[in-house]
This record gives structure tokens, C-alpha cells and sequence, in this order.
């Protein structure tokens, strides 16, 4: 009973002090910006930190101390870029500042996630910020935040910024204007408040740069050099303010190939993503791609730099083929087929809709013989 209470009165105290951020941010508009705006953030971290803490308090054995033997990796630059294992992580779409959703995945598949992955755009929006609330909240319950980084650029206001170019132009050659400066007032203060966490965090930005359809950083608005000056001209910017407990991802598409053209080069690159996403037969331009196909095809070219390669997305959906047999033949293949994978990071999506207009589910948690499946995989590779 005394636990429902505690449960309850920081539930309470929770969601009034979020209604009052709001209210406050609403009624205040414009004047919301600047110390008032960094005093709301630091309440709602402090919030977010008494819920965290909460989470692990009522286990039996606390997250965080499950999760020690990963205190080396993630506290040192060295050996979080040499892994000598597999570093399980998870993208949870119903997750939010508590990650309750998280730890029942965790749950089901009895592991514990050292790393958590959150994703967020370039812009003037407010969650277009560092997200120093929720990489602070992944830190505190023993994790290493995921940050994917998108830079859409139409995002900019621009009655803030009245020297960039109208929004329908912004992508034309917009990675040109980065690497040249044009938006070094968002880059340095997303650099300065990552510096603030005093952690280490993986940042994977401007993912799939080659893909010429789905993003607008990719080939058809900006040549491969573009995006290879831009990266590596945020990478030094981030270097000369100090913030430099940043891991870079660089996340090229398998399937469209022309990977040197976008390598930044060894110093600018910590480790190498690739999504591996079987949408089975969900659409006319889909069909059930084992793990092989997606990936397998291309290990070799992406093996070559030298660099661990982190399984940023992934998953399956159960449309068009056996999911379970996807997901055992995956895992188990890695160890001996792909040693250079360190890191696999499920895409567990509940209502995925970036794709296509109707929600697809990536969920594995529901799928009690799924779920089975997985876990002895992962027990096989541990």
C-alpha cells in the first residue's frame, strides 16, 4: 500500500508540474526563452530524474546495478569504441522520460539495454534541442543515450533567423551551408549542452546520406563532398567548444552503396550504423528480406574501415514470412558470420508510420513465442 501512495504522489506532483511548464511556456510565449526557459528545463529533468530513480527503487534488483559490468564502456572513449561484445540497446517509441516501456521489453527478453535510442530533428522547435532531459534521464538509470541527429533544415524559423534562405530552398545544397557556417548558432549550442551531460553519448547524424529518396540531406539536393564537409565541420565545432564525449555514428543505407564518396574519414567516424529493417511484403516495393539480404551482401565493404558497426534499427515485421526464424537466424549469425557487429539496436515501434501512411508495428514484447525465440538467440551470442 505505502508503495501505490509513493507511486501516486510522484505521479501527482509529475503531471502538475509538467501543466504548469506548459502554462507557463504558453502564457509567456516569446519571454519563455533564455533563463526562464533553462529553469523549466532543469524542473523537468529534476522530475524526470525522481521518476527514474523511482523505476529502479521498486526492483528487485536495481537496473543500474545490473548494468555495472557496462560502467567501463561508458565511461571510457576507448573501449566504448573497442567493444569485445554485443551491446544490447532499444528504441521504444512509447518510452518516454521514465522509460517504463523500456524496462518491460528488458522484462521479456531478460536482458538489460545499455543503450537507449531517442531521435531528434534540426530546428527552432523547442523539442529541437539537445534533449538534456532525456539523455540525462537513459544516463541515470545505467544506460548510454542513442541520439539520432536529423538535420531538416526547413525546421529554422525564419523570422528567428532571417539570414537563412526561405524554408523551400533550404535544401538545395543545404549540407554546402552547413559545412560554410550558416548554422553554427544551433550546431554550438546543441555541442555546449551535450558538453553539460559530462557523459558519453553516441550521436548518429544525418543517417542514410545516400539514399536519394527519403531524406532531404541525401544525393538528390547535395553532393557526397557537401555532406562530407558538413560532418566533418559539425564534428570540429563540437572539438573546439569541448564536447568532446560525443561517439559519432555514421550511417550510410546498405543498399545504395557509394560508401567512401560519404566516409568522413577515420577521425571524424567512431563507428559505423546501418539500419537492418525486414518490412516483409507491406508494400509493392517490399518483399521478405532475411537478415542477409539487408545486410549481409554489404558486410564486407563496410567492415573495411575498421570501425564496430552498430545495428542502429532493428527488426521485422511478422507480414509475408516466419518472424521467429528471422530473428533467431539474425542473431546467432553474428558472432561467427559478422564479428565486427558490437552493437544491435532493436526498433521496437509500436506505430511506425515514417514509411507509409498506415502504422506499422514493430512491437516484439506482445509475441510470447517471439519473445522466447529472441531471448535464446541472445543467450546463444552471450
Amino acid at each position: 500500500m505505502k508503495t501505490i501512495m509513493i507511486r501516486l504522489t510522484v505521479t501527482i506532483v509529475a503531471i502538475c508540474v509538467g501543466v504548469a511548464i506548459v502554462w507557463g511556456l504558453t502564457t509567456m510565449g516569446e519571454k519563455s526563452t533564455g533563463p526562464v526557459e533553462d529553469f523549466m528545463t532543469k524542473v523537468s529533468t529534476g522530475v524526470s530524474t525522481v521518476e527514474n530513480h523511482f523505476i529502479l527503487q521498486t526492483r528487485e534488483h536495481t537496473r543500474s546495478e545490473s548494468l555495472q559490468w557496462f560502467d567501463a564502456y561508458r565511461n571510457s572513449r576507448k573501449k566504448i569504441s573497442h567493444p569485445d561484445r554485443i551491446l544490447w540497446g532499444t528504441y521504444d517509441n512509447e518510452a518516454s522520460k521514465t522509460y517504463q516501456s523500456v524496462v518491460e521489453l528488458e522484462d521479456t527478453l531478460h536482458t538489460k539495454f545499455s543503450i537507449i535510442q531517442l531521435y531528434t530533428a534540426w530546428g527552432s522547435k523547442p523539442d529541437e534541442k539537445f534533449p538534456i532531459s532525456a539523455a540525462k534521464g537513459i544516463l541515470d538509470i545505467g544506460s548510454m543515450p542513442l541520439i539520432t541527429w536529423e538535420p531538416w533544415l526547413i525546421d529554422f524559423d525564419k523570422e528567428k533567423h532571417p539570414e537563412l534562405p526561405d524554408p523551400e530552398s533550404r535544401d538545395k545544397d543545404g549540407m554546402k551551408a552547413v559545412a560554410e557556417g550558416d548554422y553554427d548558432f544551433y550546431i554550438d549550442k546543441w555541442a555546449s549542452d551535450a558538453k553539460k551531460l559530462d557523459h558519453l553519448i553516441f550521436v548518429r547524424l544525418g543517417h542514410e546520406m545516400n539514399d536519394p529518396y527519403r531524406y532531404s540531406w541525401g544525393p538528390q539536393n547535395n553532393k557526397p563532398e557537401d555532406f562530407v564537409a558538413a560532418w566533418k565541420h559539425v564534428v570540429e565545432r563540437f572539438r573546439a567548444i569541448g564536447a568532446k564525449n560525443v561517439v559519432w555514428i555514421w550511417c550510410p543505407h546498405p543498399a545504395y552503396g557509394n560508401f567512401d564518396a560519404y566516409y568522413p574519414g577515420d577521425d571524424y567516424v567512431d563507428w559505423v550504423g546501418v539500419g537492418v529493417l525486414n518490412y516483409g511484403v507491406v508494400a509493392s516495393w517490399s518483399q521478405w528480406w532475411s537478415f542477409d539480404d539487408i545486410f549481409g551482401k554489404y558486410y564486407e565493404s563496410l567492415s573495411r574501415y575498421k570501425k564496430p558497426i552498430m545495428i542502429t534499427e532493428f527488426g521485422s515485421l511478422a507480414v509475408g514470412g516466419d518472424r521467429q526464424q528471422w530473428f533467431k537466424d539474425a542473431i546467432t549469425s553474428m558472432p561467427k558470420k559478422y564479428p565486427a557487429i558490437k552493437s544491435v539496436v532493436f526498433y521496437h515501434n509500436s506505430k511506425d508510420q515514417t514509411i507509409m501512411a498506415k502504422s506499422l508495428d514493430w512491437y516484439v514484447k506482445n509475441d510470447i513465442r517471439l519473445v522466447k525465440t529472441i531471448r535464446g538467440a541472445m543467450k546463444q551470442v552471450e
